[in-house]
């Protein structure tokens, strides 16, 4: 399945929780922290300005993005194990840079 997402919308993909601590002890999934770090799938054409143009977003495909832990609607892929999110370009706090 294909998601394109509309005006000033990005679609990401969350990345996996840790499964151990740094003490290398095993976390249950009722103990895992859901992560604030995924990368970017698709983004929308932009947000349309009172004047009828489009600003650009930010953001674009494979960027790797920090956003808040409630930030977007999750969707859950039956084939995937990984939660995908689709929220606004406002909800990314930052995008990461190597």
């Amino acid at each position: 399945m294909k998601i394109r997402p509309l005006s000033d919308r990005v679609v990401v993909r969350r990345q996996r929780p840790e499964e151990k601590t740094a003490g290398g002890i095993l976390l249950p999934d009722t103990a895992k922290n859901k992560p604030q770090r995924g990368t970017v799938l698709a983004v929308g054409q932009g947000r349309l300005l009172k004047d009828g143009t489009r600003r650009p977003l930010q953001v674009k495909e494979g960027d790797t993005v920090l956003f808040t832990t409630w930030a977007g609607d999750e969707f859950k892929e039956t084939h995937e194990p990984d939660s995908i999110l689709l929220m606004r370009e406002e909800d990314i706090l930052a995008v990461l840079e190597s």
